[in-house]
């Protein structure tokens, strides 16, 4: 149910009457393929949104579109900055322009933003989407606690200029105060033998007044106040997507530029509003039971699926129900697929091979499955649809009755990994379950229900019991607490692969623990539907947190073993994968264990 105006009609509504055959004609510029038992579910919803002035509401930050009880409305009134962001730091250009040119002028040649979540998500997007403009610094994203990749980043900036963005709402994210930890250190040493302040490396995007909780941070070359009143997932045209724009030489003002444009089109009440249409279709759709919004994205953008993964899960999914997207799975025939999914390309058109393949096979699909295209226009960029699905983002809570603004469950498993790490600085040691299977490089590990019924056997027949407990239309999610490689990413898609093809599951990957501040609150809030594999491995080099008694590797470890336990305390199916010392090794004998236990 959606709570908002119901029960009678406006003036507006009765025009809307009026406008069926332009409704109808929406939805299907919408949804250009949609099996007709599905069509009259979204038109219906979408005359709804326009008989009710959704879009009016929303721009007068009109909070009973998502919530009838006064308290949650005040909360939401106050996280919709983002619907202003495009307008609001069009006026910054210039501070954020000074600030490049300064950074440039001092022989800068590298920054690492280091944050998580929201605050990683759209640089990283805006890198490899955009690329470096001619005056360009090299960007590198960290947002895993794997000393691997920890030692990957330090390594590939060496002794390089290099400018750190502390990303951090809150002032107070573990994992970026971990990475601000090593890299001053290391910024420290180097000002005893050349005498150049550590914090001169450093600036920080931050909510007004939480500065003073990230250490060192009066001394940092910058401080940028995050607007309060967004939320980090809604924030990629704020500082934090434009501050590593800018460094990498982007055109920020038309970045700018379009997601105002696309603002301007989002604000109508008629049915040809982008965001509106878009919102209400996967709305609508996910209510109908098609619920796992599935991206085939144009190569040069793929990047952008896991920032719309984030901003998705974590929206819509809580109170039971939820939008549960699918990146990076690769395109199937339609027998590898259930009757939940909804099929949503998005690309320029400009890799004409690409567009025409995944035409021949979104063609295929058509027939039995949703299939929304976005085919982008020349004058839409990036910043167009990092609106659209905000915008879009927000309408589909409104449809499912929730508030697309909160997060209920992120807490739990960083609360658990708290009482993890309180236990390993009291006994020196992480807590360890006795194994269900050992073979070769590869350790099971089983919540209480496999536990309790364990039948101690092979390595496929361990696998084959714990995926037996996928739910009919529910989805197999691989969480994988080890750095990501190219050669990883190809071993965990072709285990995606095989569990799709033999089970009709829809499958999510997600490198640990970045998805604990995308996906994670999905997995917990939203439908109850996930059956999940973790993956970990020891690390042979380690790195010191400086400060702490925990390493990086100890860290990544509590924080696996923090969220099976909030996993499990859901009772929802979950297995651990121990993968050895060598995380390649394990996954070379993973991938055909999987092939045989299915």
């Amino acid at each position: 149910m959606c709570l908002g105006i119901e029960g009678r009609r406006s003036e507006r509504g009765r025009d809307a009457d009026a406008e069926g055959p332009r409704m109808r004609e929406a939805v299907r510029n919408a949804v250009s393929r949609l099996p007709e038992p599905l069509a009259p579910v979204v038109e219906a919803e979408l005359e709804r949104a326009v008989a009710e002035r959704w879009a009016e509401r929303i721009w007068s930050r009109d909070a009973s579109l998502w919530a009838a009880d006064p308290g949650v409305q005040a909360l939401i009134a106050d996280r919709l900055g983002w619907l202003d962001a495009p307008e609001l730091f069009r006026a910054r250009l210039a501070e954020l322009d000074a600030f490049a040119a300064s950074v440039r002028s001092e022989g800068f040649t590298r920054a690492v933003v280091c944050g998580m979540g929201g605050s990683s998500l759209a640089p990283e997007v805006i890198a490899r989407s955009l690329g470096r403009g001619a005056q360009g610094m090299i960007l590198h994203v960290l947002d895993s606690t794997d000393p691997a990749a920890v030692a990957a980043v330090t390594e590939d900036i060496g002794d390089e200029r290099t400018l750190f963005i502390i990303g951090t709402k809150s002032g107070t994210t573990t994992e970026t105060l971990s990475f601000l930890a090593h890299f001053w250190s290391l910024k420290e040493a180097a000002h005893s033998e050349h005498g150049e302040e550590p914090g001169h490396h450093f600036v920080a995007v931050v909510d007004p007044g939480k500065a003073s909780a990230i250490p060192h941070s009066d001394t940092f070359r910058k401080v940028f106040d995050h607007p309060a009143d967004v939320g980090g997932r809604y924030s990629a045209l704020t500082y934090v997507g434009l501050v590593p724009a800018v460094l990498l030489d982007q055109d920020v003002a038309r970045l700018l530029e379009d997601g105002d444009a696309m603002a301007q089109r989002c604000r109508t009440d008629g049915p040809d509003n982008p965001g509106i249409e878009l919102g209400v279709t996967i709305g609508a759709l996910a209510r109908a039971g098609r619920d796992k919004l599935t991206f085939v994205i144009e190569p040069s953008l793929a990047s952008f699926g896991a920032w719309a993964e984030q901003l998705i899960a974590e929206s819509t999914g809580k109170h039971g129900v939820g939008i549960v997207p699918i990146d990076g799975e690769p395109l199937g025939e339609p027998t590898v697929y259930g009757q939940d999914r909804v099929f949503v390309r998005i690309g320029h058109g400009g890799a004409v091979d690409w567009w025409a393949d995944t035409d021949r096979s979104l063609d295929r699909l058509a027939g039995s499955h949703p299939v929304i295209d976005l085919r982008l226009a020349d004058d839409e960029g990036l910043g167009s649809e990092f609106f659209r699905w905000e915008f879009a983002t927000a309408v589909g809570g409104a449809v499912l009755g929730i508030d697309p603004f909160d997060e209920p469950n992120v807490t739990e498993s960083k609360d658990n990994t708290k009482r993890v790490l309180g236990e390993y600085r009291e006994t020196g040691a992480l807590p360890v379950e006795e194994p269900l299977s050992q073979e070769g490089p590869i350790t099971l590990y089983g919540d209480s229900a496999l536990r309790l019924t364990a039948r101690r056997d092979r390595l496929e027949g361990e696998l084959a019991r714990h995926l037996e407990r996928a739910r009919a239309t529910g989805y197999v999610s691989i969480q994988a607490y080890i750095r990501a490689t190219p050669a990883r990413d190809e071993a965990l898609n072709e285990i995606r692969r095989v569990i799709r093809d033999r089970t009709a599951r829809a499958t999510t990957l997600g490198y640990g623990p970045r998805f604990l501040h995308s996906t994670g609150q999905l997995h917990k809030g939203g439908p109850r539907t996930g059956c999940f594999i973790q993956l970990v491995a020891e690390h042979p080099v380690d790195l010191p947190i400086p400060g702490q008694q925990e390493s990086f590797g100890t860290l990544i470890d509590a924080q696996a073993l923090g969220d099976f336990v909030s996993l499990e305390s859901h009772e929802l199916p979950v297995l651990r994968i121990h993968l050895s010392d060598d995380p390649d090794e394990g996954l070379a004998a993973l991938v055909p264990a999987f092939g045989r236990a299915l």
